[in-house]
């Protein structure tokens, strides 16, 4: 029971003191709440008065900024006034300026309109005037205005033909001194430099006889023999007219040479029968084509021409036995290459071009005798079957004027050509087609108006004409020359070239009695 009550009795002490406690830290704490109030309102009384303070300088200081912006404001906006018065006061003196120079041109103007309609009432006397004196100049003179113009027209027409002539005389003279001489040259030293001979070569050959018994052993019996050849080789074989020897004739040189050939190896071995005569003709067939084939290859090698087709070739050898004019045509070719090459170096041109060209521009007369057509379209077709250069093929085609030449070598060409043509003893002509030349030179020559006679001398090279003195004046001589030689050249076929000598002479006779 003590014990119960102490504990009862300690239970209310503890309680006791904590109520004790808790009033006197609530006292302690009303108290310090107080203080800290009185604090709060302090410092916020300091707070408002500072805040107070700070928003007077504000206010102030904005005030003062707004005072400033203004007073900026108003500076500006006079400067902008003195400027918008400067820029109206200048507009309005270029406005009265403008306005003046609109009334100068004003005046000016009309000024000018009443100078315009004087000028045109004095134009139009001046016009009445102009017709009145014409009209009397007309009466006076005979001429009308119509008349007097053409007999002017003809007067300058006139001269200037003469003046035209005698520049013309004057250029023609230079160029003599530079290009002719330089072509001279050229073509001097390109036929100087080539020297080779000339054959002249006909439809039949002549095979000797060793006796008039090997003549009968020929013809063989009942002319077995002899027609056998006749049929094997296409040749004719005359025996009777010549002595000892049998002629060969054939339009074709290799069939006559062939023939030849077949004769000679016939002649030496002396065994002639019909089976003998066929074996050495195909053997004589077969040499010929072989000769044929080195002599193209030997061509080309002295040409110095590389990468020929072998059947070009082959061609190129044919013309060996084929004659122009009585002319070779393979040594013809050799030479007009030879010489176009020479040419084409002393030109500064591109010589193995111009050497291939000459070699193969009568390539067709190779197969004249075979095919149809002319030996330039021949050629042209063979050089370009076997795909030869443009310029070869160009030069095939225009190396006898057919074609107009657009290229050096083919002009090149052309003039070598020529020149191995016109070589003295390098082509024979028939007596009627060279007496038929020479009557269509004299013709042509004859057919201008103011020729009196014309004469061609020199085998046809020159054509001498002399000219009426009352029809043809001394400046139009070379008008009529050049004429005459560009009819020449449209008209008529030659080989080389024709100068043409124009003679004009007065003569006066008087008798003294």
């Amino acid at each position: 029971m003590e014990y119960v009550i102490a504990a009862i009795v300690g239970v209310l002490c503890l309680a006791g003191g904590i109520v004790f406690g808790y009033l006197i830290r609530k006292g302690t704490a009303e108290k310090t709440i107080g203080s800290a109030e009185k604090e709060a309102e302090r410092i916020v009384a300091e707070a408002v008065k500072t805040g107070e303070a700070q928003c007077k300088e504000l206010i102030v200081e904005a005030k003062a900024e707004i005072l400033k912006s203004q007073t900026e404001a108003e500076r500006e906006n006079k400067e902008r006034r003195q400027e918008i018065l400067r820029l109206e006061n200048k507009a309005l003196a270029k406005e009265e300026t403008l306005e003046r120079k609109i009334e100068n041109f004003e005046r000016k103007d009309e000024m000018l309109n009443k100078k315009i309609r004087e000028n045109e009432r004095i134009q139009a006397e001046i016009e009445q005037l102009k017709n009145a004196q014409l009209a009397k100049l007309e009466e006076i003179s005979g001429y009308t205005c119509e008349t007097a113009k053409a007999e002017l027209v003809s007067k300058i027409e006139t001269e200037a033909k003469r003046e035209a002539a005698i520049k013309l005389s004057q250029i023609e003279s230079e160029l003599h001194d530079t290009a002719d001489e330089r072509a001279k040259n050229i073509i001097s030293l390109a036929i100087q430099r080539l020297a080779s001979d000339q054959v002249s070569e006909t439809t039949v050959s002549v095979v000797p006889l060793p006796s008039d018994e090997m003549k009968g052993r020929i013809i063989g019996r009942e002319g077995r023999n002899i027609h056998k050849i006749e049929t094997l080789t296409g040749v004719d074989l005359i025996i009777d007219d010549t002595p000892e020897a049998i002629t060969l004739s054939c339009f074709d040189p290799i069939r006559r040479e062939i023939a030849r050939i077949t004769l000679e190896r016939l002649i030496s071995d002396g065994r002639i029968h019909p089976s003998r005569i066929e074996e050495t003709v195909e053997k004589a067939r077969r040499e010929v084509e072989t000769t044929i084939k080195q002599a193209g290859e030997k061509a080309a090698f002295d040409i110095g021409i590389n990468g020929l087709h072998p059947d070009l070739v082959r061609f190129l050898g044919r013309l060996k036995y084929r004659t122009s004019y009585g002319q070779n045509v393979l040594t013809h070719s050799v030479e007009v290459a030879y010489l176009a090459g020479i040419m084409a170096n002393e030109l500064g041109l591109d010589s193995t071009l111009a050497r291939r060209a000459g070699l193969l521009h009568d390539i067709g007369k190779a197969l004249t005798q075979e095919v149809e057509g002319s030996h330039i379209q021949l050629g042209v077709e063979i050089a370009r079957k076997f795909k030869e250069n443009k310029d070869v093929i160009h030069a095939i085609e225009a190396h006898h004027g057919d074609v107009e030449a657009q290229t050096i070598i083919a002009v090149l060409v052309q003039a070598a050509d020529a020149i191995s043509a016109a070589r003295p003893g390098a082509r024979r002509e028939d007596l009627d087609s060279y007496i038929k030349r020479l009557q269509k030179l004299e013709e042509i020559s004859n057919s201008f108006q103011g020729v009196d006679k014309s004469y061609a001398i020199q085998a046809g090279r020159e054509i001498r004409i002399m000219v009426k003195p009352e029809q043809i004046g001394d400046d139009q001589m070379i008008v009529v020359a050049r004429d005459i030689a560009r009819k020449i050249e449209q008209e008529l076929e030659y080989p080389g070239q024709i100068k043409v000598n124009v003679i004009r002479e007065s003569r006066v006779a008087e008798f003294a009695k």
